[in-house]
C-alpha cells in the first residue's frame, strides 16, 4: 500500500474559451482504481500565502487568489483563472509539499496533481499557474526537512520555469532531460539539462538517463527527490517530440525509482504533462498511463525495500 495526495479541488470545470480540461486528474484516480493498486489517499491543504509568495512574485499572487490576473498572462498560461482554477491552483503546491513529507516518513508518495515546471516568478506559462516544485522544495528546506533536494523532470518540456525560480537557491538542483525542439522556445538553465533528439525511442532514451542520473544523485546526495514523470514522452503524445512506449516509460519509473531507493534516498512523484494524440479524444488512455507511472514507482519502491532490509530511507525526525 501507497500514499496518494488527492483532492476533490483537483478536477474543476474547463474554463471557457480553454481546450484545458480538468477532468484528467479525476480519470487518474479512476484508472488507478482500475489496476487494483492498494493506496491511502492523503487530501492537502492550500498551500499558506506565504509560501507562494516566498518563490513568486507577491504581485502576481495576489493576482491568482483575486481572480485578477491579466488576458495577457491568462493566454500564456493557458485559461482563464476562475475562483475554482485559482483554489486549485494553491491546493497542487500543497499536494506536492504533503506528499514530499509522507516520502519523507514512509520512502514514497505520489501526489495525484503537480508538475507544474512552467510556472514563473510573475506568470504562469504552459497550462502551470504556481510552480508546485519550486514552492514545495523552498518550504522543505526552509522548514527544516530537507537540507538537499533533487528535482528530476522527465516530462517531455524542459522545466524552464523550475530551473528559472530555483537558480542559485541552496540546496536544490534541478535535472531536466526534454526534447530540444519542444517548447518552450527559449529554454532556461537547469543545474543540469539533457536536451534530446526528436523521436528518441526507448533504447535511447533509457542509455541516455542511465547515463546521467547516477552521477547526480552520487555527487549531490539529495536527503529527497522531487519526480516530475510527466508521461508526455509518448510516442502517441500530440504535444512531445519523443517517442516512447509504455514499457519504455515503465522502464524509466522503474529505473529512477531503483536508483533513488537504493540510495535510501525518498521520492515524491508529481503527475506532470500528458496530453494524448491528435487521433481523437483519449483522455482516459493519458490518465492510465499516469495511473502506470505511479503504480510502476509504488512497485519499484516496494521491491526495492524487500531487497534491502532493513530500508534505511530518512524521516520526518532528521
Amino acid at each position: 500500500m501507497f500514499d496518494l495526495v488527492h483532492h476533490p479541488g483537483y478536477v474543476s470545470p474547463a474554463a471557457p474559451g480553454s481546450r484545458f480540461r480538468f477532468d484528467k486528474y479525476g480519470l487518474v484516480m479512476a484508472a488507478l482504481r482500475e489496476t487494483g493498486a492498494a493506496f491511502r489517499i492523503h487530501e492537502p491543504a492550500l498551500m499558506p500565502r506565504r509560501w507562494l509568495e516566498a518563490v513568486h512574485d507577491p504581485a502576481y499572487v495576489e493576482e491568482v487568489l483575486g481572480c485578477t490576473v491579466p488576458k495577457a498572462k491568462e493566454r500564456r498560461i493557458g485559461f482563464p483563472i476562475t475562483a475554482r482554477v485559482s483554489a486549485r491552483a494553491q491546493l497542487s503546491p500543497g499536494g506536492t509539499w504533503l506528499a514530499a513529507r509522507l516520502a519523507l516518513a514512509s520512502g514514497f508518495a505520489a501526489n495525484s496533481a503537480g508538475g507544474s515546471h512552467h510556472a514563473l516568478a510573475d506568470t504562469g506559462a504552459g497550462y502551470c499557474v504556481f510552480n508546485d516544485l519550486a514552492v514545495a522544495a523552498h518550504r522543505l528546506i526552509a522548514e527544516g526537512d530537507a537540507r538537499r533536494i533533487l528535482i528530476v523532470d522527465l516530462d517531455v518540456h524542459q522545466g524552464d520555469g523550475t530551473a528559472a525560480l530555483t537558480a542559485g537557491r541552496e540546496g536544490i538542483f534541478t535535472f531536466s532531460m526534454h526534447a530540444e525542439k519542444n517548447f518552450p522556445a527559449r529554454k532556461a538553465r537547469s543545474s543540469h539539462d539533457v536536451p534530446l533528439a526528436d523521436g528518441l525511442g526507448d533504447d535511447g532514451y533509457l542509455a541516455i538517463l542511465a547515463g546521467a542520473l547516477p552521477p547526480i544523485l552520487d555527487r549531490f546526495a539529495p536527503d529527497l527527490v522531487l519526480y516530475q514523470a510527466g508521461v508526455d514522452p509518448h510516442r502517441d503524445d500530440r504535444l512531445g517530440r519523443l517517442a516512447l512506449s509504455d514499457a519504455g516509460l515503465a522502464a524509466r519509473d522503474r529505473f529512477v525509482m531503483r536508483e533513488a531507493a537504493a540510495r535510501g534516498i525518498p521520492l515524491a512523484s508529481t503527475l506532470g504533462g500528458g496530453y494524448g494524440s491528435d487521433r481523437g479524444e483519449d483522455r482516459m488512455a493519458v490518465a492510465r498511463r499516469h495511473a502506470a507511472t505511479i503504480v510502476t514507482l509504488a512497485s519499484a519502491h516496494a521491491e526495492a525495500r524487500q531487497d534491502r532490509r532493513p530500508a534505511i530511507f530518512s524521516s520526518l525526525s532528521r
